[in-house]
């Protein structure tokens, strides 16, 4: 049986990741003994590989345009946001030493391109509050006791706390620490767990042998557009010609659920690249109701009418070239072969022997190369998880437990999730903000205020 540390802390905030960092911070600077306990070995993880360990810790959107990024429970950051937000955030880390830079799609960074200086301006500011840290401590439970102090037990030594902050994180990424502890952890203390799903993570084919054909394959400005319903009975002239989805003002027709311009790539699996893993969400609800397909117009800025005088054209000055070799002007060398098997055409035949039809099975599969998508990678794949702590049971003005006392939650463990951009990590810090804050003042009633150094 684990020891039982004599003292008790007025708050212990379980797992160290960017929400439970800033949490424990905010609640030391408060004057709170706060304990933070992470079950790795180092703090961080998380924060030290995003942004291809870069670190995107925000973005220089306006607020109504942040909170558009997390879909219908963006409304629940409101609070969060106007008391600790970007402006909050980059002031803070800048007060230990982080210089940041904005670069394309407001995405800010590191100005060193280096994630772990954000982590070193975070650990200056736990030193400066004043947090105390244990490390390699996994937290297998929480229990409210007779005397209202919770006890955290852990695999370690349990300890007893005044308020505790919930901030162990998703089920995603789980060598960083995010095996989904928390959820177990809150539902044992009555709350209610919404049904965790994959964000933000690529999609497995049904076509898997044309997918692992075009592995590797890199495309730029294409359209990808999501459908409900087998792909071979979805009428192509419906792929839209504006963005549809999170974060888009208007809403997508029916059959449509979610299209995106930009760049994707080809996996041995199926689909991946950034407009696809901004789609899987969508996606992955989707296939609850039924199948789903994916279409890809490779060529979005050309009409079809357009790409046929185009095509005619080339055939008529290369008359002699072969399929393969002239298809080598519209798409990468890597996809040729693929593509032309694909049409159904001899990848040998010369350009004037390709019949009309021949031309019109080109044009299509151009503008609409057909997926049945047959499923998300598993959770612990994906980069964030959708789903969590019912944000019905949390008190947005504080982040506190509405079921419980002195119980806070923080971060991806609740119900809360956003496209890429730097959205979800600013949700983590400005929620983790209040958390902190929150616990502190209850259990030292100290009048709030932001103390920076």
């Amino acid at each position: 049986m684990p020891a039982e540390e004599k003292a008790v802390y007025d708050v212990v905030v379980t797992g160290g990741g960017a929400s439970g960092l800033i949490a424990a911070g905010r609640a030391g600077e408060l004057g709170a003994r706060v304990l933070l306990l992470e079950k790795t070995d180092s703090l961080g993880k998380k924060i030290m590989i995003s942004g291809k360990n870069r670190c995107n810790l925000t973005n220089a959107a306006e607020l109504q345009d942040f909170i558009a990024m997390y879909g219908v429970n963006g409304r629940f950051l409101y609070n969060a946001f106007h008391h600790f937000f970007r402006p909050e955030l980059l002031s803070l880390l800048q007060s230990y030493g982080l210089i940041t830079k904005v670069e394309r799609g407001g995405r800010i960074f590191p100005a060193s391109d280096d994630a772990r200086d954000v982590v070193k301006s975070l650990g200056k500011y736990l030193a400066a509050s004043n947090v105390k840290i244990h490390v390699n401590t996994k937290v297998t439970a929480i229990r409210k006791k007779d005397d209202s102090l919770f006890e955290v037990q852990t695999s370690k030594v349990n300890f007893r706390t005044k308020a505790i902050i919930v901030a162990t994180g998703g089920a995603t990424w789980p060598s960083t620490g995010s095996g989904g502890d928390g959820y177990k952890i809150s539902a044992d203390l009555g709350h209610n767990i919404v049904k965790l799903k994959p964000a933000l993570v690529p999609l497995i084919v049904q076509e898997i042998d044309a997918a692992k054909a075009m592995q590797g394959v890199s495309l730029r400005n294409i359209r990808a557009t999501a459908f409900q319903g087998e792909a071979g009975r979805i009428d192509a002239t419906l792929t839209p010609q504006i963005d549809y989805g999170r974060g888009e003002k208007k809403s997508p027709p029916v059959p449509l659920i979610e299209s995106r311009f930009g760049e994707m790539l080809f996996t041995h699996f199926g689909l991946g690249g950034p407009v696809i893993l901004l789609m899987s969400l969508a996606v992955v609800q989707a296939l609850e109701k039924g199948p789903v397909s994916i279409l890809l117009d490779l060529k979005p800025a050309l009409s079809r009418e357009q790409l046929r005088l185009r095509l005619q054209k080339d055939f008529d000055n290369s008359g002699k070239k072969k399929i393969k070799s002239l298809m080598k002007e519209y798409l990468p060398g890597k996809m040729v072969e693929s593509f032309v098997t694909l049409t159904g055409i001899d990848s040998e035949k010369q350009a004037h022997q390709i019949t009309a039809c021949e031309k019109e099975q080109i044009i299509e599969l151009l503008k609409a190369m057909r997926f049945n998508v047959k499923s998300a990678l598993p959770l612990a794949k994906a980069i964030v998880t959708a789903g969590g702590v019912s944000l019905t049971e949390i008190d947005p003005r504080t982040m506190a437990s509405r079921l419980i006392p002195g119980l806070y939650f923080c971060g991806e463990v609740m119900d809360i999730d956003a496209d890429t951009g730097g959205y979800n990590l600013q949700a983590a810090f400005s929620t983790g903000y209040v958390a902190g804050e929150s616990a502190a003042k209850y259990t030292t009633k100290l009048p709030s205020g932001v103390l920076y150094p």
